[in-house]
């Protein structure tokens, strides 16, 4: 199949069905324009963003690319109203969201004509997604990094389940930073695939070059998934991680292993650099990843790869 004919690709009017993550500390105007401009869909964080810079973020990726793009909005931050409404007011054309019920604010963007996906980590929430009226689901396996699912159920798992759970076009994310692993995704039933950590360690990303090497450098076995009785977040092991840790076996309170990992620590380890005591939230495909390329490199080596991989098993 011609990639450009995928549902996905058509939904978002892309070239290729690659969707790249909308990650905190990562996601700015540089890296979405970027792979915007190379043929994916790229997506600006506002996680990690005010509204303020948000609106200019938005506005810098205008400019700096004339494709589609959106903006990837955890729905349980203090200020998601005021978010959508600069997304609305900017008249950015697709939302992705995250972290919250898609039946509250689905229907809002809907009326200002946003095409809307939105993420889950079981094929239970694909279903209330259909029900919500969104556009696309993306189903995320629980090797992805950052905030994941309780369930931890990996991608191999959840997209045949979730491809039998709902008729919408389906994106798959999750431990994919190959066109190998691109092609087997899409043989479970997706029609798209959303990538994080391989674009957390691109040129255009604004992640710290310190946590750029440090995912260059990650091998097998290095990244986990931790707080998992809180809210279950995959990062590097490192200083931060052994205190976690520490405090969750020895029976800490919530509000104590709360207090350990702070409110700015995904800041200061992957904006500022600081590699010990920041979280260094990344997938365990972190191992596969050898070096730091310009985004277009990272799609055209994909896009590559795929189409071999696809020919040989014809």
């Amino acid at each position: 199949m011609d990639l450009s004919e995928s549902r996905v690709s058509k939904l978002f009017g892309i070239s290729y069905p690659i969707i790249q993550g909308g990650m905190v500390w990562c996601s700015g105007w540089k890296l979405a324009s970027a792979v915007s401009n190379a043929g994916g869909l790229g997506i600006i964080g506002s996680g990690s963003m005010s509204p303020g810079l948000l609106k200019e973020h938005i506005r810098k990726t205008r400019e700096a690319t004339k494709k589609a793009f959106a903006v990837n909005v955890p729905l349980l931050t203090s200020h998601t109203e005021e978010i959508l409404k600069i997304i609305v007011a900017e008249k950015v054309s697709i939302v992705f969201t995250a972290a919250g019920n898609p039946k509250i604010w689905t229907p809002f963007l809907k009326e200002n004509g946003i095409t809307v996906a939105h993420v889950v980590g079981g094929s239970k929430y694909a279903v209330k997604c259909e029900e919500a009226g969104v556009d696309a689901v993306v189903a995320e396996g629980f090797e992805a990094g950052g905030h994941n699912s309780r369930e931890e159920t990996t991608t191999f798992t959840l997209i045949p389940e979730a491809r039998k759970a709902i008729s919408l076009p389906l994106i798959a994310a999750g431990g994919i930073a190959s066109g190998r692993a691109m092609l087997a995704a899409m043989a479970l039933g997706a029609e798209g695939v959303q990538m994080g950590s391989v674009f957390a360690a691109s040129e255009e990303s604004s992640a710290h070059i310190s946590f750029k090497k440090k995912i260059i450098k990650a091998a097998e076995g290095d990244t986990r998934l931790t707080m998992k009785k809180l809210i279950p977040v995959r990062m590097l092991k490192n200083e931060l991680y052994r205190r976690i840790e520490e405090a969750s076996v020895s029976g800490k309170s919530r509000a104590e292993i709360m207090d350990i990992m702070g409110r700015d620590k995904a800041r200061l380890g992957m904006f500022e650099g600081d590699i010990d005591e920041g979280a260094l939230e990344i997938g365990q495909v972190s191992s596969m990843i050898k070096e730091i390329r310009p985004a277009e490199e990272i799609i055209k080596s994909l896009i590559k790869e795929y189409i071999q991989v696809r020919k040989a098993l014809l």
